[in-house]
């Protein structure tokens, strides 16, 4: 992987994209290749043949995806299994067919079983059934990791997938019904304290614990991988630290200065109860995260307040 490759991102305004959008700057390489969704549809597959044939990116980093929170995989199973499936097949297919030197598909923590041990090495995949509430989404992800292995096996392909933790930091989805659950509990915690209310609700028992990952640390990982990692076996991206979504709801009122109440319905569904990686494979390789949970939050929610919260104005 050299600096003057062509790299073509794909879902670089992102979460995860623009994370890493910014590192490849910063480690200097010049030959970007960006498309917005106006610029290029992925779900076209014409289109995404016609791209690839005309900039003929040597590596591609897949980071574009139908993603969200619990509510919106439950309320819009169909379109995340079809729209994650339609971007995948587009994207790898035309690697392969264009000469992709090396490609990085991310998928996803919740392609793991359900019911896991804690906590969740590579080798767990496919060995029990999964969550319902991400099921479709799951099973998309699960799809695209088999299809670079098979181009892999069939093709000599050097395409590599990372499994991240869930993802936190700027430029994330803020929408108070298709968010995940960082960006959905600022969202709300935020509108608690400018509207004065004495208490925030949030689905769930707030006894599920998660492990989360700022995006910068996982831009870092990204590179760390296309540089240091040819193996057809899948790799855990994660921080290594599980929090309840109790302490989490905790620390983002603190980050935020509110002082009113939480409130847990316990009519709402949990998922999953843990779902920590095993991230040693990734370690031993020289890579660790560097930014603390607390650190990030402060970070994302100034974000928030500098870009998003005026957008979402409280109602």
């Amino acid at each position: 992987m050299q600096n003057n490759n062509r790299v073509y991102l794909a879902g670089h305004t992102g979460l995860v994209g623009s994370a890493i959008l910014e590192e490849l700057k910063i480690e200097g390489f010049t030959n970007i290749l960006t498309k917005t969704h106006n610029e290029l549809d992925l779900l076209k597959s014409q289109n995404v043949e016609n791209f690839f044939k005309t900039e003929k990116p040597e590596i591609v980093i897949l980071a574009a995806a139908r993603v969200g929170g619990i509510v919106a995989n439950n309320s819009l199973p169909a379109e995340f299994i079809y729209e994650n499936l339609q971007i995948q097949n587009n994207i790898i297919h035309n690697a392969y067919l264009n000469g992709v030197k090396r490609l990085l598909f991310l998928g996803s923590s919740c392609i793991y079983p359900k019911h896991s041990h804690q906590p969740i090495k590579e080798e767990y995949l496919l060995t029990g059934e999964l969550e319902p509430t991400n099921e479709p989404y799951a099973i998309a992800k699960i799809a695209g990791i088999k299809m670079c292995q098979s181009y892999n096996r069939q093709y000599g392909t050097n395409y590599i997938c990372a499994m991240p933790t869930n993802i936190y930091g700027i430029n994330d989805n803020f929408h108070p019904e298709n968010s995940h659950v960082i960006p959905g509990l600022i969202y709300k915690i935020h509108n608690a304290k400018t509207k004065n209310e004495q208490s925030v609700t949030i689905w769930g028992t707030g006894r599920p614990k998660r492990e989360f990952l700022n995006s910068k640390d996982l831009a870092i990982a990204c590179l760390y991988l296309l540089k240091n990692y040819s193996e057809n076996q899948i790799i855990n991206v994660g921080s290594g630290e599980e929090y309840s979504i109790q302490e989490l709801a905790k620390i983002i009122c603190e980050v935020i200065g509110y002082k009113g109440n939480i409130v847990f319905d316990i009519n709402k569904p949990d998922g999953t109860q843990r779902k920590l990686l095993d991230s040693s494979r990734l370690e031993k390789l020289g890579w660790k995260k560097k930014i603390n949970l607390k650190s990030g939050l402060k970070d994302t929610y100034n974000w928030f307040l500098e870009n998003i919260s005026k957008t979402l104005a409280c109602k």
